[in-house]
């Protein structure tokens, strides 16, 4: 599908856009700063390092929920637990059915998550999906894209029913509302993943399947189906149950809601709404980009309505920072996004031997850039749509120290922290199941006991978490900046000093060091700083130091870079 859905000229931006602005996340965190402050965002979120499960591939904690029967009655095509993909070579393997990970699998395991340093975790969809196998489509092989033929919504993101939780996912009291509060209990946030764009697969079956290409309210009456047939045979004008989907364009053969149709944006707010009522404390929205701006403007207005301040950050998977940016402002869905511009620099960092951090420089767009503000983009090298991260222990080592030092609110995937399947695609061992054994052999993994350390700095530090970055240098394995807030008398200076190679590096910092008692945050090491001394200090290979003063900035050349750098970090808009 092409992106022209967002320039199209459509009756929602008639009919939805007379709503008052809410009092908004950026509205709350973007306000006029007060002489003498220096911060890269005031947004709570920032404080917290997430940690990304795909719930069913994480800890099957209750078998009794998998289900492991569904769909068999009906032969082989249609059964949806463990579906292996066809065509792996020896030692691989990957699933397109489910495995079996649930709530219960992840309240079980929250220290696991919660020792790393991580205060947030995202969590797939977990609205109803069908209960058989697609038979439409490509069928699913090995390393194919788009390729959905045989394929279960284990993922979360074929929605049929969005006000109810898939059978696959709760035990007997632990429902939705039970897993936050578990989560909240061990000092957890919740991130909900969202789909607003799109349903469940919805034509070329050979024969229509239930729940396939329908979507049902909150007391399973049916609001909208497809009926198998292809986009250009709906008729929406004559068949009320096609007018909630689009009759051109669509992502693979999913349903393709309608974004000019009221009743879309209603039902979607409504049943949204209810899960921020049971827990969820932000939001990550699917496939932001294939939905008009108009769209998400006013569902981010209606959610902010009731919930001021609301966080949330879209996907929208574009290497284009120009485009991806266009989220961010106000008057568009006024959200942040996940950073795939900077994700691309940070591959070709880390993955391999010889990447340099000046390719780190560009992306950053830390004064002048496009989006509204660049200190809240969700920060990442790999995912679940992608092929993981190819790197080295030592790759993963230089990444996560940079993503837990530089501008952004990191995130990990799950098993990254250990390399767990690294280089693999969807369809190629991406998703696999982690389970106990992927938590056991992770707590040996040298990339955990970085990250951890790492983490667990920038968890105690919010010059990290929320301060302006200036940049010393970034070339080749060298990496030095400053990161400093200061703000409602909360004052913190860091110097971040990185080497990925593979020999010590002696660094020799003068330019706009402040005088003082710098404590490292790395080995508690002190340094009295007179006027005009330097900091000298030798970063072991693949290693990290952080140097921290809490004091007001009174170096007149920081002062003056950090007085340009918060006069250029967030986007003027109209």
């Amino acid at each position: 599908m092409t992106m022209t859905r967002m320039d199209k000229t459509s009756l929602l931006a008639a009919t939805l856009l007379a709503s008052a602005i809410a009092t908004t996340a950026h509205a709350a965190t973007s306000a006029k700063p007060s002489p003498g402050d220096y911060y890269g965002t005031l947004q709570p979120m920032a404080s917290d390092a997430v940690y990304f499960v795909m719930t069913d591939r994480f800890v099957n904690g209750d078998p009794s929920n998998d289900h492991r029967n569904q769909g068999k009655a009906k032969g082989a095509a249609f059964y949806t637990f463990d579906r292996p993909v066809p065509g792996a070579p020896a030692g691989k393997s990957d699933n397109v059915g489910y495995m079996g990970g649930d709530f219960k699998g992840i309240v079980d395991h929250l220290d696991y998550i919660k020792e790393m340093g991580f205060g947030a975790l995202w969590i797939t969809p977990i609205v109803d999906n069908p209960d058989e196998a697609f038979t439409g489509g490509e069928p699913v092989k090995w390393g194919g894209h788009f390729t959905d033929g045989g394929k279960t919504g284990y993922h979360g993101y074929w929605g049929d029913n969005f006000w109810v939780v898939d059978e696959h996912l709760p035990s007997r009291g632990l429902d939705f509302r039970g897993f936050t509060r578990a989560m909240h209990a061990h000092g957890m946030k919740v991130v909900l993943d969202i789909v607003c764009n799109h349903g469940s697969p919805a034509f070329t079956m050979p024969k229509d399947q239930p729940k396939y290409g329908k979507i049902y309210d909150k007391h399973w009456r049916l609001m909208a189906d497809e009926q198998n047939l292809a986009p250009d045979k709906l008729d929406p004008k004559n068949n009320p149950l096609h007018a909630w989907y689009n009759t051109g364009g669509n992502l693979a053969q999913l349903s393709d809601m309608n974004e000019n149709n009221p009743a879309v944006l209603d039902y979607f707010v409504g049943a949204y709404s209810q899960w921020i009522d049971q827990g969820a404390d932000a939001f990550r929205i699917d496939t932001i980009g294939w939905m008009p701006h108009a769209y998400w403007h006013a569902f981010v207005d209606r959610i902010r309505q009731k919930r001021p301040g609301f966080f949330m950050f879209g996907e929208a998977f574009d290497y284009d920072a120009s485009k991806i940016a266009e989220h961010t402002w106000t008057r568009n869905a006024n959200v942040s996004v996940l950073d795939f511009p900077l994700r691309k620099a940070l591959q070709a960092t880390f993955e391999h031997s010889g990447g340099s951090y000046a390719a780190l420089a560009e992306p950053l767009y830390l004064t002048n850039g496009p989006y509204a503000n660049p200190y809240e983009l969700m920060t990442f090298y790999d995912n679940h749509d992608m092929a993981r991260m190819d790197a080295s222990d030592n790759g993963f080592i230089d990444a996560n120290n940079w993503l837990f030092t530089a501008r952004g609110i990191p995130v990990i995937y799950y098993g990254s922290e250990m390399g767990f399947e690294r280089g693999a695609a969807e369809h190629a061992g991406n998703r696999n199941y982690f389970g106990t054994k992927g938590i056991a052999e992770a707590r040996k993994s040298p990339i955990r006991a970085n990250l951890m350390r790492i983490a667990k700095v920038r968890q105690a530090h919010v010059a990290l978490q929320r301060g302006l970055q200036v940049d010393l240098e970034l070339a080749g394995d060298r990496a030095a900046f400053w990161r400093v807030y200061q703000h409602g008398g909360r004052n913190e200076i860091a110097l971040v000093l990185l080497n990925k190679g593979d020999a010590p590096q002696d660094f020799h910092i003068g330019e706009m060091l402040q005088s003082g008692n710098w404590i490292s945050a790395i080995d508690g090491s002190r340094h009295g700083i007179g006027a005009g001394q330097a900091l000298t200090s030798r970063v072991p290979a693949h290693g990290v130091q952080v140097y921290t003063l809490a004091a007001e900035v009174s170096e007149p050349k920081l002062r003056s870079s950090l007085d340009a750098a918060m006069a250029g970090a967030r986007k003027k808009q109209d």
